[in-house]
């Protein structure tokens, strides 16, 4: 630290001429008694000014002054420190004022003195570049291998971190290329880290270990694709760099993963084209699409997906505590807006399990729910045992059988949520009667009770229903629609007819009710839109997240279909 702007009455008059380099002030004061030995607040002599300002004539004049000491006494000076700790030399070399080095080691100046916060001058000479300093002081004995920060770094480290070809060039035919700092990481790692192409072409050349890894695994080709250094890429792959080395001990994850987290999608193609695809889908292994999601980058899940990776990878219930990419992307937009990764998930045909379902249905929202609808076509189960291909419907991605029951089942374990989401999922075609479920008979409220019934025929249903239904009359849990006491209308039987010809599917979300030979003020009839939504007046118990949690540990499968 300089005080000298607030205290400069403390700079003694021949450190001030050091400072300015003018030897003949400088030798007039020393004649007339001036001595060289007073410091100032920052613990500076003449010597450290003149050594810090570059002033080979002063250094010698001061060292000419002090000659006539004893050759101990001499060399005490010459290594005076300051109260940072710095000496004449190590000012110098920091300056990279070779001449002066030259000079104060010719005088017995310690090559290896350190400061306070361990530095050198060498690590000094370094750290400013200075090629021919660095070069100077290993020639008089300098220590390459020290350690001179509080990180463990040598002078190969900083070399690599700055940049300074020159310099590194120099010092990988003395320095231990795999020294490594209180990380275990090595002058090549940093070398990558920082994206220094040519000091890592040097080390490389030089033969340090392009796959060195760091105490917690990282290994170059990671942090280089984690930075986004694409020149530092591409060089360590020409040079045998591993991609498909496991890079921590939580779960094995490669250089991929980090080009998917941080969105380095030139990087991510090129890592795409090498990495063993078993991290895809293997057992024990973690599909970078999971990562991609996790730190929401839509670009890199959106390549992963196009280059073949499966949207429903392999299940990380142990890793990350997850059994999809659909699973994780549907809790981060529990958690916050995060809808790109939901969408390309379900377009490219993403399986919907039970807990997929819970996230959009154990809700009192239903944005969720229709936005992966926007996506799947809910075929009657009537169509998987009709010669109706799979695949796709109006561009949609037809929901299989398998998940067809999935819905199901957690619809009639959220009843309390019904008033939600059973209106959309009528709307979008969901045949009512795979919901005529005792549980939910039972359970639904008397609103969302009137609204079910109204999609189908009252009359006809099945004696243990009806019973259920008069004993939630008799309870007053269950306060009917006055017309469910007759016979359902001609009318309602008609809707019932045309919707079980054409398929609640095609009648509730295609325009096939306006090409029937019928008034058009009876289309809104013929697709139930003159039904009253119910209201939702139960407050949610608690957060989805949370429910879905309890999902995982008491889910109960119903048998439905």
């Amino acid at each position: 630290m300089d005080f000298t702007e607030c205290y400069e009455d403390t700079v003694s008059s021949a450190a001030a001429a050091a400072r300015s380099g003018c030897r003949r002030q400088l030798r007039r004061l020393i004649d007339r008694g001036c001595s060289v030995d007073s410091r100032d607040n920052r613990g500076w002599n003449p010597l450290h000014e003149a050594a810090a300002a570059g002033s080979k004539e002063c250094v010698q004049e001061i060292l000419s002054a002090v000659s006539a000491r004893s050759s101990r006494c001499r060399r005490d000076y010459v290594n005076s420190l300051t109260h940072e700790g710095e000496s004449p030399c190590f000012l110098a070399a920091r300056r990279g004022h070779v001449a002066v080095v030259r000079l104060l080691l010719k005088a017995n100046a310690d090559v290896n003195q350190m400061t306070n916060d361990l530095s050198c001058p060498l690590y000094a000479a370094v750290d400013g570049g200075h090629t021919e300093v660095v070069k100077l002081l290993v020639r008089k004995g300098a220590e390459v291998d020290g350690i001179h920060t509080a990180s463990c770094w040598t002078c190969l480290h900083q070399a690599a971190y700055k940049g300074h070809g020159d310099i590194l060039r120099f010092l990988v035919t003395v320095c231990n290329l795999e020294a490594h700092d209180d990380h275990r990481i090595t002058p090549l790692f940093v070398s990558a880290q920082y994206g220094q192409r040519e000091c890592l072409q040097l080390l490389v050349d030089a033969g340090a270990n392009v796959n060195a890894q760091a105490a917690d695994l990282a290994t170059p080709l990671l942090i280089a694709s984690q930075e986004g250094h694409q020149d530092c890429v591409d060089l360590l792959l020409e040079r045998g760099a591993d991609p498909n080395m496991a890079c921590s001990d939580d779960w094995p994850q490669l250089p991929i993963h980090a080009a998917a987290q941080f969105g380095r999608i030139s990087i991510l193609r090129r890592l795409i084209e090498v990495t063993d695809r078993r991290c895809d889908g293997g057992e024990g292994m973690v599909s970078p699409l999971y990562v991609a999601i996790s730190s929401e980058q839509s670009s890199s899940a959106e390549l992963l997906l196009k280059e073949g990776y499966s949207a429903d990878a392999q299940d990380c219930r142990l890793a990350l505590g997850f059994p999809s990419p659909l699973s994780l992307a549907f809790y981060r937009t529990a958690t916050q807006p995060c809808r790109d990764s939901v969408k390309l998930l379900l377009a490219a045909g993403a399986a919907l399990k039970a807990e997929e379902w819970t996230y959009a249905l154990a809700t009192d929202r239903t944005d969720l729910l229709e936005l992966i609808l926007d996506y799947r076509w809910i075929r009657g189960p009537e169509a998987f045992h009709k010669d109706i291909p799979a695949g796709r419907h109006g561009g949609k991605t037809v929901l299989q059988l398998q998940e067809l029951r999935e819905l199901v089942c957690v619809a009639l374990s959220q009843v309390n949520f019904a008033s939600c989401w059973l209106p959309v999922l009528l709307n979008k075609g969901l045949d009512p009667y795979l919901l005529l479920h005792p549980h939910m008979l039972e359970k639904a409220d008397s609103d969302v009770l009137n609204f079910l019934l109204q999609f189908v025929n009252w009359s006809t249903l099945p004696p243990p229903l009806k019973i259920i239904l008069e004993q939630r009359e008799a309870e007053g849990t269950w306060e009917p629609l006055t017309h469910f006491a007759s016979v359902p209308s001609l009318f309602h039987l008609c809707r019932l007819k045309v919707r079980d010809a054409l398929g609640a599917d095609q009648l509730m979300t295609t325009d096939a009710v306006q090409q029937l030979p019928v008034p058009s003020p009876l289309h809104v009839f013929l697709q139930f839109r003159d039904i009253q939504k119910p209201s939702y007046t139960r407050p949610p118990p608690s957060p989805v997240i949370n429910r879905v949690e309890r999902h995982r540990s008491a889910h109960q499968h119903r048998h439905v279909l």
